[in-house]
């Protein structure tokens, strides 16, 4: 059986450990930081023993969702469905916050089975959801022309479960 502590010398053992959070809904609740200052969680809802489940939760800036306001209409539905088909190429199951056809939120999340999860399956299942973000900001980045400012081009996050 894995434990919650196997799962966060893992975590630590890599480096991208962050913290521990308290979650009412939660056995256990990480933060993964990956990499440098992207948030991803790590939870084991309560009910759900046998399974963990990731997950980033990405706001669009209000600045972006304003030059998507200023977009025809089917454009604003184009993007809606180019991040859909993105997302699931990669097989994530997601949610967006899109009233409107506006983009103001797009979560990845993704669950690990434990007679599937070892080290390896946690570690690219973690690389896997960022290569998502990426990819659900290129795409934003196609239609709006935005550059983002810091290094990584990946806006800051915050925990999405917490």
């Amino acid at each position: 059986m894995i434990t919650e502590q196997t799962i966060q010398n893992w975590l630590v053992e890599e480096g991208l450990f962050k913290e521990k959070i308290h979650d009412e809904n939660a056995n256990y609740h990480f933060i993964v930081n990956y990499p440098e200052d992207n948030v991803i969680d790590l939870l084991q809802v309560k009910g759900k023993e046998d399974s963990i489940i990731l997950g980033c939760g990405t706001m669009v800036d209000p600045q972006q969702q304003e030059l998507i306001k200023a977009l025809p209409q089917a454009k604003q539905e184009k993007l809606i469905w180019d991040f859909k088909s993105a997302i699931n190429k990669f097989l994530m199951d997601f949610q967006l916050e899109h009233p409107n056809n506006i983009l103001h939120l797009f979560v990845i999340t993704d669950q690990i089975f434990f007679d599937g999860l070892n080290k390896h399956s946690l570690i690219s299942t973690i690389k896997k959801i960022f290569k998502v973000k990426l990819q659900c900001l290129l795409i934003l980045e196609k239609y709006l022309g935005i550059v983002h400012q810091n290094p990584n081009n990946v806006p800051q996050d915050n925990a999405m479960f917490g």
